[in-house]
């Protein structure tokens, strides 16, 4: 449960923090606890503890500033008058320049603290010998080393758990939408079972029935005549029954969803908005956008070259949820007299993580879409992207790979 402390905004946190080390100094200088009290003037112990408290304000957004400073401000009061009060929110400096700064600013102050620490315990132990040496070495240590070493590893903790709350979304959002896409795409072979079988034998009934009744109109025989009544009745359910069939197909087709929904009922080109539609719903909450890029029209692609687009994009799309960093997954579609390309752009991100199942089977099935077509594919790193490129003839050679 996080504390009161913690739940503050984190400017007022720093204010605090500021308030506190600058009200515990003021009561030290009162009570004169300090080194050489009766030989230093007051100033040149109030100025660095007023320093201090001041880049406590900026610990986060000016780390750098902040131990610069305030290192030159520790070292000027150490030769005034060492006050603790002084010393702790130096100490806190570091540990935050260590936090919120950039992992080359922890190298610096690691081998600038080991440094001080090296220089501080060497002087010492050759001016006052062995055991003031190693207490310096120690003292030093927990100044100059320990708050750095406390925020890198806590640092470290936070991007950690941070990876993998990110990684626990991703995996949940995906998984809402391979079982949406399970869903739809059950709904929509029950609709092409519901139209090529069911549908087919009740329009039969009807033409049979409308066909009969021709006969029963020719041979000139009573509308009160029991075949005529049954005959009526037969066509009437029929057309009703294959009307409510109808119906029911749109209602499996729509999937609860409109028609962006049908695209998975028949995916091709035509339903890309509706892939990236889903992404941006799926990566607002982990940093993702997308957006689309088309040149060219695509009337007259060949069926098995839309789908194939549609599968390599779907796919690329979902990597890009998986996988990609915070920032802009930029899609770009050429419609060419001879080709379509396919490119895909994604932020990157480098480090070693821990792969999601089904890793790589997707690389593999956008290679043999392409390939089965007589195209070519490709996708890697590239300047700080993860990019999937894709040309897919779109002649009659195609058709005939297909």
């Amino acid at each position: 449960m996080p504390t009161p402390f913690a739940q503050l905004p984190p400017r007022r946190q720093d204010q605090l923090i500021a308030l506190s080390g600058l009200l515990g100094g003021v009561v030290l200088i009162v009570f004169r606890v300090y080194d050489r009290a009766g030989r230093m003037p007051l100033w040149a112990v109030v100025v660095p503890l007023l320093v201090m408290a001041g880049l406590e304000l900026v610990r986060r957004t000016r780390p750098v500033l902040a131990v610069t400073v305030g290192g030159l401000a520790f070292a000027g009061s150490l030769f005034a008058g060492s006050l603790l009060a002084t010393l702790i929110m130096y100490t806190d400096l570091l540990y935050a320049a260590a936090f919120y700064g950039t992992p080359r600013m922890s190298k610096v102050l690691h081998l600038s603290g080991g440094t001080t620490v090296l220089v501080l315990s060497g002087l010492t132990l050759y001016a006052g010998g062995t055991s003031a040496g190693l207490l310096v070495a120690v003292v030093s240590s927990l100044v100059f080393l320990a708050p750095v070493w406390t925020g890198d590893l806590v640092r470290k903790h936070r991007l950690t758990a941070e990876t993998e709350r990110l990684r626990a979304e991703q995996t949940a959002l995906l998984s809402e939408m391979d079982r949406r896409e399970a869903v739809g795409a059950e709904r929509a072979r029950m609709a092409r079972e519901l139209h090529d079988v069911v549908a087919n034998h009740l329009s039969a009934i009807a033409i049979h029935a409308t066909g009969a009744q021709s006969v029963a109109r020719r041979r000139r025989l009573p509308q009160d005549d029991p075949l005529v009544e049954v005959l009526a009745v037969i066509r009437e359910n029929s057309v009703q029954g294959l009307a409510e069939m109808r119906r029911m197909i749109g209602l499996l087709r729509d999937s609860g969803g409109g028609e962006a929904e049908e695209s998975w009922a028949a995916p091709d080109l035509a339903a890309v908005d509706a892939l990236l539609a889903k992404a941006r719903a799926a990566g607002q909450d982990v940093g993702l956008d997308f957006e689309l890029v088309q040149e060219g029209g695509s009337e007259g692609v060949p069926a098995p070259v839309g789908l194939a687009a549609y599968r390599i994009v779907q796919e690329s799309l979902t990597n890009a949820l998986k996988h990609a960093g915070p920032g802009l997954v930029s899609l770009r579609l050429e419609f060419g007299p001879e080709e379509v390309r396919i490119a895909v752009d994604s932020p990157y991100r480098a480090e070693a993580g821990r792969e999601l199942p089904g890793a790589r089977a997707g690389l593999v099935g956008m290679r043999e879409r392409a390939g089965l077509l007589g195209g070519s594919f490709e996708a890697g790193p590239r300047e700080g992207y993860w990019s999937v490129r894709a040309v897919l003839p779109r002649g009659r050679e195609s058709e005939g790979r297909a």
